[in-house]
Formats: structure tokens, C-alpha cells, sequence
């Protein structure tokens, strides 16, 4: 590390603004409590909790087991909290970060119902000046983004939302009262994760229930249960080894890697190892079967028609099975979801699957969803339209670096980042599992650990050598990038139109946005860097 020039001598009124209360605003609130730092959070919603405040639609639930999608940095806390199911739903995790906000007295520095609108880097003194919705102006000398990787919503690409006559909510902002939907008839426009888990429950209500569906998804079965008194006794009993092992993995779950090439076995053998794999009820379990099923569209394809042919035996009406079973992309290329009854829904008499990949949306109307083959009648609209992930959270707020230049300038043409957690000409900003990280690739609970233990190791250091200012140079910057985009071409990922790549979004500058070498090399480049004296970085 440089030797230290002379900090300026003004104090800044906090030395550090965290955006969010969520998973990792609270973790990282808590880590800088530790070093002693003055410390703000400020949070838009009503209630800590982030994704798990705002999506609280019908079925909201974890697609990573309970018991490995929960915080490892306290054994007390492993200890004292038992979860319920083998997937957590949204009250349930709310309610664990709840406790956890109260168990370590998070609360009183958390400034709720309050948005930044806009931060400005001040050269000179070495600090951000925050701005808030609410009128607050505050200098600090660290921000840091714990906003979320999928917190802005988007709505479908058709105008008339706000002419519809009835009830329209997104899935990502759901009232809290609930809603009712007995005796009516009731449009869901998008099926991807949210879809998927609340269309089976508004089925059971809705008189009538019509899923507008862009592109299928591939969904497997959760296999959702209670977890049983010893299945908990003995993860509790295991856990300091089980979470030292999750810091080791490849996505923060423990499984066994595979050995063997999709290509390279019998037909009868493929088959028999997907059933197993089928009958986990765990998100990455087919896709783990084998070496190569994200690297090679032969091999991909097996898996797929393999989930297809599922996708066909529980679907009574071969054309509407059809229609469900994705034929555009890779298997496991678009996030799959996990599935609660929600491919048996399409045979139930009260529901209609509309393909609008032949009929697409033309607009909504006060009466209902008009594509262009017919307007479908609906007195309720739920919008499970999706986010602009990964980068809508950090461009939507006017963050403006050196020389005035801002986040969405910088980012025009896509996100750029050094290991996804800085931004060269925007000094002392971190971001907490940013673009270009392992983030949405991964179990989030061990990525977000891993980035706010490494940021709080940062401003340790910084601390201690008496410096105020780090920045990550324009070359490191532009060779991770590179790094990221090379490693994601050696596979099937950027091949598929999804959230992942920005296509969900029109307009968004196209390319892969997580880091794709894997959670444990990673880990170890970012343990690297901050040993090498934070290596790619420049600090004043």
C-alpha cells in the first residue's frame, strides 16, 4: 500500500452511509459497528428486509434450503433460530431478519422510509455528500451500495397500465393487506420466478385466470416440506463444518462436483441420474448432474428434453404442455425456478395459458389484457413482470464521481467494474455483490458475507494506515471486465436472452453481468488483491 499523504483535516458528519436494510445492510451495519464507524443506513421501504420486505406476493418463498440461506457469521445465531420448512417462505424470512436487526440492536441507526436520490463525490474533502427524498444532506466518507441485485421493478413493454379500471400490483410490491381474488377473473402477465410461485395459489381463489407467457421457463419441483426435529438436530450439530465448507464451494452450496460428461454415458444412465437428480427438489441438482451441461449445447440438450418430457407428463393438453416447455435457449441459461403445482395448474378448467410469443401484448385496457389476436377480459392485474437486475439499483440513484461524471454515464454501454465491488472515478464507493460478481450465480447469504467482510477488511486497513481514499484504477477496471467476459464465453450463458444478460430490459446495453469463474476462485482473487495491498487499487 502507498504511503499515506496527509488526510484532510474536516470531519465528515458519518463515516459511512450504507444503501439498504436488507440481507446486507444489516451485515454490513453490524461489521462496521464492529470497527467502530459512525454509521447511517437508510432504507426506502417501512420495514427492514429488502427483497424480503417487498416481495411478499402470494408463494414468495427462497429457492435455496433454509437451512444454507441464513447468515454464518454467528454460531449463537445458527444455534438459537430454527427454521420451519425446507424452503423459507418470505414471512419467515422477514421474520429471521427481524430477529437478527434485534438480537444485535441494528434498529436505531436504520433510517426507514427514506431513499437517496443522489450522492456527489467531493474531491477535495474526500467524501461523498448524500442527498435523500426526504430533504437529509449528509456527508460520510464511505458509501456503500447494499441496495440488491433485483429491487427496481419493471412493467410489461405496453402502455395502458394506468387505464386499467381494476386492482393492478406488482409482484414486487405487494400490499401488505394482501388481496383478494375470490369470484374473479384475474390476468398474470410474466412467468418467471414470481409467476411461477404465485400462479398456483391465485388459482385457487380466482374465478377465472389467464397466464400471459413471453418465454417458458424450465421449473423443478421444490418438494417443500416441514423439516423434521432431526433433520434440524443434526445440520445445528454440523454446522461449523458445513459453513466453513460453504465458503469453499464453487456457489456457496454444499454438493458433490460431477466427474463425467453428459456425452459420455448410455442413454438408459443419463436418464436414470436426471430421475435422481429430479427427485432432490434442489435448484442446481440436474444441472450439477454433469461436467458439461452449461459448456456444451449437445450435452445441455439432454437435461432439456429430459425436463421437457416432465413438463409433458403432468400437462393433460399436449399443446398447452407445448407451450410451457422451452425450445429458445439452454437449459439452466435463464434462471430455472423451483415449482409448487405450477405446470399441474395449466390443467385445471378455470385456466388459460396465453402464448404471446405468437399473439404478442399490444396494450392494457380498462377492461382487460389486449394482444393482437384478442382482448382477454380480467378484473385484477398482477404484474410479475421481473426487475431491471443487477444494475437498476445503483443507476437509479445520481451517483456522480470524479469530474462530474456519473454511474449511468460510465455504465452507458454496460456495467463496468473491478471484481464487482468498486468503480474506477468513484472513490470510497463500494458495491455489495455488484455487476460482475458471482452474486445471482450463487446462495446471495455467502456472497454477500463475502463482499462485507472484504469491504470492512478494506476500511480496516484504510483506517489503520491513516489513508481516506481508495480507487480502483482504470486498468484493473478494465481487465477484470475483460476477465469476465471471456470467462463467461467459454459457456452456454450468453447465448440466452435473460436478465442476466439485460435483454429483459429494452434499451439495456447487452452482456453478462455476474462473474462466472466460480464463488471460491473468486473468493480467493479478492483475498489476493486485499493481500497484495489491495493490488488494482489506488489509496490516498
Amino acid at each position: 500500500m502507498p504511503t499515506a499523504t496527509a488526510p484532510p483535516t474536516a470531519r465528515p458528519d458519518t463515516d459511512a452511509v450504507i444503501v439498504g436494510a436488507g440481507m446486507s445492510g444489516l451485515y454490513q451495519l453490524l461489521k462496521l459497528r464492529e470497527l467502530g464507524l459512525r454509521t447511517v443506513v437508510f432504507e426506502a421501504g417501512d420495514d427492514i428486509g429488502g427483497t424480503w420486505y417487498w416481495n411478499r406476493y402470494p408463494g414468495a418463498r427462497c429457492d435455496i434450503e433454509s437451512m444454507t440461506y441464513s447468515y454464518s457469521f454467528s454460531p449463537e445465531l445458527d444455534q438459537e433460530w430454527v427454521w420451519s420448512e425446507r424452503y423459507a417462505g418470505q414471512p419467515e424470512i422477514l421474520r429471521y431478519l427481524h430477529h437478527v436487526a434485534d438480537r444485535f440492536a441494528l434498529r436505531p441507526d436504520i433510517t426507514l422510509r427514506t431513499r437517496v436520490t443522489r450522492a456527489v463525490y467531493d474531491g477535495a474533502a474526500r467524501w461523498w455528500v448524500v442527498s435523500t427524498d426526504t430533504g437529509q444532506r449528509l456527508t460520510t466518507r464511505f458509501l456503500i451500495m447494499a441496495s440488491g441485485c433485483s429491487t427496481v421493478p419493471k412493467g410489461p413493454e405496453v402502455p395502458g397500465v394506468g387505464e386499467f379500471a381494476g386492482p393492478v400490483h406488482h409482484t414486487a410490491r405487494w400490499p401488505r393487506e394482501g388481496m383478494e381474488f375470490a369470484g374473479r377473473r384475474v390476468a398474470v402477465i410474466g412467468t418467471g420466478a414470481s409467476g411461477v410461485q404465485c400462479v398456483p395459489l391465485i388459482a385457487r381463489q380466482a374465478a377465472e385466470l389467464t397466464v400471459f407467457q413471453r418465454t417458458p421457463v424450465y421449473a423443478l419441483p421444490a418438494l417443500n416440506r416441514p423439516l423434521t426435529d432431526a433433520e434440524v438436530t443434526a445440520r445445528k450439530a454440523e454446522y461449523p463444518q458445513f459453513r466453513a465448507a460453504q465458503r469453499r464451494s464453487k456457489g456457496g452450496s454444499v454438493f458433490a462436483a460431477p466427474t463425467r460428461s453428459a456425452l459420455e454415458v448410455t442413454a438408459e444412465e443419463r436418464h436414470a441420474r436426471y430421475e435422481a437428480a429430479w427427485s432432490e427438489g434442489v435448484l442446481s441438482a440436474v444441472l450439477r448432474s454433469y461436467t458439461d451441461l452449461l459448456a456444451d449445447a449437445r450435452a445441455n440438450e439432454t437435461a432439456a428434453e429430459f425436463v421437457r418430457g416432465k413438463i409433458r407428463s403432468t400437462v393433460a393438453d399436449p399443446a398447452t404442455a407445448e407451450l410451457l416447455s422451452p425450445r429458445t435457449y439452454p437449459f439452466g441459461t435463464k434462471r430455472p425456478c423451483l415449482d409448487t403445482g405450477y405446470y399441474a395448474t395449466f390443467n385445471l378448467p378455470h385456466v388459460r395459458l396465453v402464448d404471446l410469443g405468437s399473439a404478442p401484448l399490444v396494450e392494457i385496457t380498462a377492461k382487460g389484457v389486449r394482444t393482437t389476436e384478442e382482448e382477454h377480459p380480467a378484473d385484477v392485474l398482477v404484474l410479475a413482470t421481473g426487475f431491471d437486475s443487477m444494475t437498476g439499483a445503483l443507476t437509479t440513484i445520481d451517483l456522480v464521481g470524479r469530474d462530474g461524471v456519473t454511474l449511468r454515464e460510465k455504465w452507458a454501454r454496460g456495467p463496468v467494474t473491478y471484481l464487482g465491488l468498486a468503480c474506477a472515478g468513484f472513490p470510497n464507493l463500494f458495491t455489495v455483490t455488484g455487476p460482475l460478481s458471482p452474486s445471482v450465480l450463487t446462495n446471495m447469504a455467502v456472497s454477500i458475507e463475502q463482499h462485507v467482510e472484504w469491504i470492512t477488511d478494506c476500511v480496516r486497513s484504510l483506517r489503520d494506515g491513516e489513508l481516506t481514499e481508495i480507487e480502483a484504477t482504470v486498468e484493473a477496471e478494465q481487465a477484470w471486465v475483460a476477465h469476465a467476459a471471456e470467462v463467461a464465453g467459454r459457456t452456454l450463458y450468453p447465448t440466452a436472452e435473460s436478465w442476466y444478460t439485460g435483454a429483459n430490459v429494452p434499451g439495456k446495453p447487452r452482456g453478462f453481468l455476474a462473474y462466472l469463474g466460480g464463488a471460491d476462485v473468486y473468493r480467493e482473487r479478492c483475498d489476493a488483491v486485499a493481500r497484495d495491498g489491495y493490488a488494482g487499487f489506488t489509496v490516498h
